[in-house]
């Protein structure tokens, strides 16, 4: 499982996308206005569709209006 902590200084639009070694996204989280705060973002090593992924190197891309970030994890089941 992959937890990733946030924090926004305003209200915004939040979209997390989680990518495997090909570039593709596998899964997608966004939200509409969040308010200003701290959060956790939590992947439970699923794909979009439910089904697990396998063990190896994702990377995970946090984009909001003024700021994106873009690092590497590595999931082991």
């Amino acid at each position: 499982m992959f937890i990733q902590h946030y924090a926004l200084k305003d209200a915004q639009n939040v979209r997390i996308e989680i990518y495997n070694v090909k570039g593709q996204v596998i899964r997608s989280f966004s939200s509409s206005n969040k308010a200003a705060g701290e959060y956790f973002a939590t992947w439970d090593g699923t794909d979009s569709t439910g089904k697990a992924v396998a063990s190896g190197i994702y990377f995970y891309h946090i984009v909001t209006p003024d700021y994106t970030n873009m690092k590497k994890m590595m999931l082991v089941k």
